[in-house]
């Protein structure tokens, strides 16, 4: 039996188109859940600086909007996707709204959560997963830590594909 990594997940692009994350097999990613109406909204544009820093080397930030706190995301699926154009100028994926705890779970974040060395309910948005090019997961970070840290930068590059 083959090992579950993120690649073995599903899910719905911001579009509602399904999607395969064993399509960015070989990248080093950033999953984030994500918030409009959160204080750490603004690591939106860390998360674009990121993107745009290291897409080149592999990178890919995918961020999943959940709106498990405090109602911190309220909009459908195109009014976030026009607030994150919009506001933030981002280009990296964006993904449709999901839960990110509880018993309606998405199924990738029920790994993450529950599967991997990383364990731990999310605590707030933006909290941050980095999984290397062999789609493992090999850091966490709270909501907190701004993607531009140097902590997760060192992290990063030492996940990106050599």
């Amino acid at each position: 039996m083959s090992e579950t990594t993120v690649y073995s997940f599903k899910v719905k692009t911001i579009d509602g188109e399904e999607k395969s994350l064993g399509d960015y097999r070989g990248k080093t990613l950033l999953i984030v859940n994500t918030a409009s109406k959160c204080g750490f909204t603004p690591q939106y544009a860390g998360l674009e600086t990121l993107y745009q820093k290291y897409k080149a080397r592999g990178l890919e930030v995918l961020a999943f909007p959940a709106n498990n706190f405090m109602w911190q995301e309220p909009g459908s699926n195109s009014e976030i996707k026009e607030f994150c154009s919009l506001k933030f100028r981002n280009t990296f994926p964006l993904f449709s709204k999901i839960s990110v705890k509880g018993k309606d779970i998405d199924p990738l974040y029920a790994y993450l959560t529950r599967d991997t060395d990383f364990k731990g309910d999310i605590g707030w948005n933006f909290s941050k997963f980095l999984i290397d090019s062999q789609g493992r997961v090999v850091a966490r970070f709270g909501s907190t830590t701004d993607p531009m840290s140097k902590d997760l930068i060192l992290k990063l590059e030492a996940a990106l594909p050599h």
